[in-house]
């Protein structure tokens, strides 16, 4: 399937593991530049190796995207090093969970911080390039944002703000020829996922395979997602093949939202 990605251009933030390095080697596969965002210096420099051994030109900013500076400083390496972007799939971040009335102000800032404003003055830096290049912007939010809980007060909130505000630019979007659309991915089998399983198992004393079991069923999904699943479909949708999608809010979650 030709996917019409070569040659393009794609910035993933949160790219040195999990699904943003997913991301990332599946649209280089397909024949994309990438330009890496993410902290962990060492693991975005293998990220960007094995970019490279697809033949595909890699660009690394190891920094934290809510410092003052982040912003420009990405955006300025992207212009330099590749002259513009196509495809921006915004990733990164993760919120503190627990008791409401334990999480302070700090915690909710923390929260937003990284994974809504970030990205929100990424896409107003890059907006003019997307729009030059008549180009596609993913933002990875989380079914949180779907079915908010008692403990995910912070990260509902973040998801469901990254789906309203990629809404509004899709709006923006569709008369200005860039393509927006929100993915909402339930538990996906990183090392995030790893930890809490390792929690269940400390409380419950479960095995490995109960205790995945049993995250399951609480859930109500058919299995634990996939890197894979969603580099996959990210992929599809930046390509040739996915362009009639068009702010669309995909809950790519293995039947967990049971609700249209």
């Amino acid at each position: 399937m030709d996917t019409g990605l070569k040659n393009k251009v794609a910035l993933v933030t949160g790219a040195s593991r999990g699904i943003g390095r997913g991301v990332a080697l599946n649209l280089a596969s397909e024949g994309c530049d990438v330009a890496l965002v993410g902290r962990d210096a060492a693991a975005l420099d293998e990220v960007a190796k094995a970019v490279r051994g697809y033949g595909r030109r890699a660009a690394v900013a190891a920094l934290d995207l809510r410092e003052p500076s982040a912003i420009a400083t990405v955006a300025d390496l992207v212009r330099k090093e590749f002259g513009g972007v196509d495809i921006l799939v915004n990733n990164a971040g993760a919120a503190k969970g627990g008791d409401f009335l334990q999480l302070t102000d700090a915690d909710f800032a923390d929260g937003f911080a990284l994974k809504f404003f970030a990205h929100v003055s990424l896409v107003r830096a890059l907006w003019s390039s997307l729009k030059e290049r008549r180009g596609s912007l993913v933002s990875i939010a989380g079914t949180a944002g779907r079915r908010p809980t008692a403990e995910g007060t912070i990260i509902s909130s973040v998801n469901a703000a990254i789906a309203a505000f990629s809404k509004a630019m899709a709006d923006r979007g569709k008369h200005e020829g860039v393509q927006v659309n929100t993915i909402n991915p339930s538990i996906v089998e990183t090392d995030r996922y790893k930890r809490r399983v390792k929690v269940e198992m400390d409380r419950t004393g479960a095995t490995e395979p109960e205790a995945r079991a049993a995250i399951c069923s609480k859930l109500g999904i058919t299995r634990i997602g996939r890197v894979e699943d969603i580099a996959d479909f990210v992929t599809f949708l930046v390509s040739a093949r996915g362009s009639y999608l068009h702010g669309a809010t995909i809950d790519l979650d293995g039947g967990e939202i049971p609700v249209l």
